[in-house]
């Protein structure tokens, strides 16, 4: 197994197993169902589907078939989706009647949600928010930590952090990044900012002049530098070779950093945002000095 699947935790793989027809009866068999039968899963993770995207699938569909089984589990008027529900959409719009599904035993919601999140994130199919509350989901609803939620899906627990604070940036920011009009690197940038107004002015000039994701960190940086210091003028030039140390120093940080030059010395800040990114940046400072 590569070393991907390992970090995805045990994945889908592990969790259908390959049984003959003799053994459907155990609740875990592959099998053909009725697509009428098939209700969509109130706890599915991922909340955007591209039309393009669809429409592909239905073409790939038509010209060889239902590659990938659906993943579904037994409900008292059916059978409810748990992975694959662009493959069941696009069987429905093409008015296929049946579609080959593995059907397991899942006894509760934690587990659906569960299996349809680790589904998703193998073949990347989320956006960082569907990620961020399907994360805040499994922590929230089912009384999970953040390492447990960690776990479940393979991830370390400042990945999962971090996405979950997505979900405090304003919503039409996190529409924007939904869509993929901005990356998560700028989402990031944007959080440094204290207030929501400020966000949002930083993500419409994002939009509309095309700003890459350094610029909003610089832009960001200036802010607070000037909010702290309100003699500051904007006008005022730093020599490019702090920039250029602060870009590498972010780059093998992964993380937010500012380079005070103070007479012939000065101080290097670095910005985390939770306990956990803390954490991460310790064990990655030790690692360098191990």
């Amino acid at each position: 197994m590569s070393n991907k699947s390992n970090r995805l935790g045990r994945g889908l793989e592990a969790l259908i197993p390959q049984v003959p027809p003799d053994e459907e009866s155990s609740g875990r068999s592959l099998d053909t169902l009725p697509v009428s039968k098939i209700h969509n899963n109130p706890k599915q993770p991922r909340t955007v589907f591209d039309r393009q995207g669809l429409e592909e699938l239905k073409k790939s569909i038509m010209e060889n078939g239902v590659i990938q089984p659906v993943t579904v589990r037994k409900t008292a008027g059916g059978f409810e989706i748990i992975a694959g529900e662009r493959r069941l959409r696009a069987v429905a719009e093409l008015g296929y009647e049946r579609i080959p599904a593995y059907v397991l035993d899942v006894d509760s919601e934690e587990k659906m949600l569960e299996l349809a999140l680790v589904e998703n994130v193998q073949r990347e199919d989320l956006n960082p928010i569907e990620l961020a509350r399907a994360y805040e989901s499994l922590q929230t609803e089912y009384r999970l930590s953040q390492e447990e939620v960690a776990q479940k899906v393979g991830k370390d627990r400042a990945t999962v952090a971090n996405f979950i604070r997505l979900l405090k940036l304003p919503e039409v920011i996190q529409e924007s990044l939904s869509k993929n009009e901005i990356s998560m690197g700028h989402a990031r940038a944007i959080m440094g900012l204290g207030s929501r107004s400020d966000q949002i002015r930083i993500w419409k000039s994002t939009l509309s002049k095309g700003w890459s994701v350094r610029k909003v960190e610089d832009e960001v940086r200036l802010q607070s530098e000037t909010a702290k210091q309100p003699g500051k003028t904007k006008s005022q030039k730093r020599h490019p070779y702090f920039s250029e140390a602060e870009d590498r120093i972010r780059t093998k940080l992964g993380t937010q950093v500012r380079i005070v030059p103070s007479g012939k010395g000065g101080r290097v800040e670095i910005r985390y945002f939770s306990e956990e990114e803390l954490d991460r940046l310790i064990e990655l400072f030790q690692s360098i000095r191990g």
